[in-house]
């Protein structure tokens, strides 16, 4: 397990956490297109494209919540080895990664105060597909709508009413990810399927 927890991390972290602090970016600020990010070999359950997200935004101030399976050793130690990002229950994290399920409640999770609405947690959900088919995404970075596959559109519906406060989401996948900040609208088109 030694060698797991040493390796998996950026070998050029200078350009490749650049590269994917970009692909993160564009996500949130097109909510609900697919972003290839790669550089990151986590060790399961973790994907490439989480194992990415979590090299690029976290380090030793930003308490990380490991849900469900997510929350193993192999994960803990990789984590702390590459980012020095401390463990922290649900209520305290600024991120948190999971599948949907191992992730709910959603209450759990800070969404900032009126002060500092910018306090709130930011949920990686790793997903078996993602695709952009499904939920209606409307609102800032979209022309007119785009579709993704997201589960639970009633939480994201919530989460909306909330702003500013709420949460903000990355839906990871292999090496992709597509993100829904707390600014969008999700709606569900007739026949619409939750495949997250």
């Amino acid at each position: 397990m030694e060698a797991e927890v040493l390796s998996g991390g950026f070998a050029d972290p200078a350009i490749q956490s650049a590269h994917a602090f970009r692909s993160v970016m564009e996500a949130m600020a097109r909510p609900g297109t697919l972003q290839h990010i790669s550089g990151a070999e986590p060790p399961a359950p973790l994907s490439k494209a989480a194992g990415a997200v979590l090299l690029t935004l976290c380090d030793t101030e930003t308490g990380v919540y490991l849900a469900g399976e997510a929350d193993c050793d192999a994960v803990r130690a990789w984590l702390a080895f590459h980012t020095g990002a401390p463990l922290t229950g649900p209520s305290h994290c600024m991120f948190a990664v999971g599948t949907w399920d191992a992730l709910n409640p959603l209450s759990a999770y800070p969404i900032g105060t009126s002060e500092y609405p910018d306090r709130s947690a930011t949920l990686i959900v790793e997903c078996a597909e993602l695709a952009q088919s499904g939920a209606t995404l409307t609102g800032p970075g979209i022309k007119t709508n785009v579709a993704l596959s997201v589960p639970g559109i009633d939480a994201f519906q919530k989460n909306r009413t909330l702003f500013p406060l709420g949460l903000d989401f990355i839906f990871t996948c292999e090496g992709h990810l597509a993100a829904l900040p707390r600014t969008t609208q999700v709606s569900a088109p007739i026949g619409a399927t939750e495949v997250c």
